[in-house]
């Protein structure tokens, strides 16, 4: 397998940088600075716009069907009617000031996904929540810590889930509903923490290692493929897009660090052989 070095395509613009999706709505690749609030959208030009919420948190985004998109809010989803509007608040999933939404995505049926973790860390009191296109919610977890990356195999038969605390990445069987069944360990990730993660077109899982500045790759088998070293431990999510969908994105952070890379909170971008799927957009 032919893997590039990364390159660092940003400056290092985000205190924690998360959610990379693309998506041809708003002209490319879209990435969260999550405990700023913002939405942050790379132009052709290599410049770099940044979207206030309105909210303490920005935890994902991602397409709406009917236009606009769809954002995780401190405590819950908002949605927007165009690509660079301001978002509107939705529905409210919880009131804890201590809880806060962390990250999500969306599954081929059009529903969106949205999870939880606690300010301070305290472990399992989290949720995964899966919302509707009309707002009909439903509890998928709990006793979750810290909610991660979500996606679906290309056939939509498969969920892959990470909750950072238990050290790997599950993956569920998808019912005939959505609904998501028999939970497994797919993988662990032995060394770091499975943060982020995304599923390329051939059903391959792309996994951002946080801690160790890695992502990793492995095979619908959970066979390790490949791993990418980046120059800053905190890698935090990862996503393909780019013309020809091999442009693989991975978002970094400084957060909380006492001595950060000079390159903490920057985007870096390198090119695989394997493309990935149209982004999964949400109904409503």
């Amino acid at each position: 397998m032919s893997i590039d070095t990364p390159e660092q395509l940003t400056d290092p613009l985000c205190y924690h940088g998360e959610g990379p999706v693309w998506a041809e709505e708003w002209g490319g690749l879209r990435w969260v600075d999550m405990l700023a609030g913002d939405l942050l959208t790379l132009k052709a030009d290599g410049s770099v716009d940044r979207l206030s919420t309105g909210s303490k948190v920005a935890a994902f985004v991602r397409p709406r069907s009917t236009g606009g998109y769809v954002v995780g809010l401190e405590r819950g989803i908002g949605l927007a009617d165009g690509p660079f509007d301001a978002p509107t608040p939705w529905v409210e999933l919880f009131e804890d000031p201590n809880l806060r939404m962390n990250e999500g995505g969306c599954d081929p049926f059009g529903n969106v996904y949205g999870g939880n973790m606690a300010y301070d860390r305290t472990p399992e009191i989290g949720h995964l929540w899966r919302l509707t296109a009309t707002g009909e919610v439903t509890e998928v977890l709990d006793q979750v810590t810290t909610s991660n990356g979500i996606d679906f195999s290309p056939d939509g038969t498969r969920a892959y889930y990470n909750d950072t605390h238990t050290g790997g990445t599950d993956v569920f069987e998808v019912g005939e509903n959505g609904e998501l069944l028999n939970r497994q360990v797919f993988h662990s990730a032995d060394d770091g923490r499975a943060d982020g993660l995304t599923v390329d077109s051939a059903g391959n899982v792309w996994v951002a290692l946080n801690k160790v500045g890695r992502v990793r790759l492995y095979s619908p088998e959970a066979t390790i493929l490949a791993d990418i070293d980046l120059p800053v431990r905190l890698v935090t999510a990862c996503t393909l897009g780019g013309a020809d969908g091999r442009d693989l994105f991975i978002t970094t952070s400084r957060e909380k660090l006492e001595d950060p890379e000079p390159e903490a909170g920057a985007v870096f971008r390198l090119r695989v052989d394997t493309p990935g799927k149209p982004v999964l957009p949400f109904g409503g």
